[in-house]
């Protein structure tokens, strides 16, 4: 029974579903859409948005939160340049929103084993001005 067993095991051991995760968020945060299968875009769904509720909260003027925030996002992120744009250009860009700045769509089939593939990507924000 797996009753209260949170998430997938996609089929890895603990350290490669950690590995595929962030390699998975490094490559979203750099192109910002993704292709991949249906079951690893709903797994990178939570992960990527956490990472984003932390940068989104930096104040880059002050200096310790901004230092105490790299850190966190080193455990989670491998690459400098993905945690340098989370904190500089994506954490900013949902400043006003507190939640879903990703979407998953489904795309295709693919042909070898009939997975289905799913596109996430970040979600567009709207400007207030705009809607007045």
């Amino acid at each position: 029974m797996r009753h209260r067993v949170k998430g997938k095991k996609l089929g890895r051991t603990k350290a490669q579903r950690k590995a595929l995760a962030a390699n998975m968020a490094s490559q979203l945060i750099d192109n910002e859409k993704l292709e991949t299968t249906l079951a690893k875009a709903k797994n990178l769904r939570p992960y990527i948005e956490k990472l984003v509720t932390k940068a989104r909260k930096v104040d880059t003027q002050n200096k310790m939160q901004k230092f105490n925030t790299v850190k966190y996002l080193r455990k989670y992120l491998r690459s400098e340049d993905s945690i340098k744009k989370l904190i500089e250009e994506i954490g900013p860009k949902y400043k006003s929103i507190k939640g879903g700045y990703t979407k998953v769509t489904r795309t295709k089939t693919r042909q070898g084993d009939n997975a289905v593939i799913a596109r996430i990507e970040f979600v567009e924000v709207k400007n207030e001005k705009n809607k007045k």
